[in-house]
């Protein structure tokens, strides 16, 4: 039998431990790596090529969202989210940027075993609590709204909006994505320009409001 190649990417620990040990029960599947942080996700899901990544969508380095995005545009690798969050603006968007499946953690585990076997099939996958119709009007809605600001940032603008959100300094930024300080700078200015920000606190604030960030932080 081909087993289902699982990747598991949460910035908890203790939950990644625990999705291990309850897929691992399941004959079918099999766990490929784990990852705590987006970037190093993405760069694992490259390297490995799993099935489905299993992905919670406020993890930390790279935001879960853009996390679907880059894996539906460059591989094979379907994606399940797994979140706490039920707003059908997640939903929407997560499915918008390439998600087959979206399940709720409070979700029993054979809802999570089926999404992933859906995804693998290349079938979408929602939680029951989640209505396909609901999502499709809420869908309709939200594209005859204002266009999103954050839309006009490239991906590593985006990138370095999430870890200058998250409080980490230019120089942290420039070891991590492996560029120049002052590229960091030159990102950052044309974040704050196209998005009409001027403050720290104005990027945390619209990363809040925009889910770049959890509401806890």
């Amino acid at each position: 039998m081909t087993k289902i190649k699982v990747f598991l990417a949460d910035d908890h620990h203790v939950v990644r431990q625990g999705l291990r040990a309850l897929l691992e029960t399941v004959p079918e599947f099999e766990i490929a790596g784990e990852a705590g942080d987006g970037r190093q996700a993405l760069d694992e899901v490259e390297r490995l090529h799993p099935d489905v990544l299993l992905l919670d969508l406020m993890i930390p380095g790279l935001h879960g969202l853009e996390v679907v995005k880059r894996v539906a545009q460059h591989g094979s690798t379907r994606v399940v989210i797994l979140s706490m969050h039920d707003n059908e603006g997640y939903v929407v968007k997560a499915l918008q940027n390439g998600a087959l499946g979206y399940v709720l953690k409070g979700s029993q585990v054979s809802e999570l075993v089926q999404a992933i076997r859906e995804a693998a099939a290349g079938r979408r996958y929602l939680s029951p609590p989640l209505n396909d119709l609901a999502i499709q009007a809420y869908s309709q809605q939200t594209s005859t709204q204002q266009y999103d600001l954050y839309e006009t940032l490239t991906p590593r603008e985006r990138e370095i909006l999430q870890l200058v959100a998250e409080g980490h300094t230019s120089g942290a930024i420039a070891d991590r994505l492996y560029i120049s300080p002052r590229t960091v700078e030159t990102h950052r200015g044309h974040i704050l320009q196209k998005l009409g920000l001027k403050t720290h606190s104005d990027v945390i604030r619209f990363a809040l409001q925009r889910g770049i960030l959890p509401m806890e932080k």
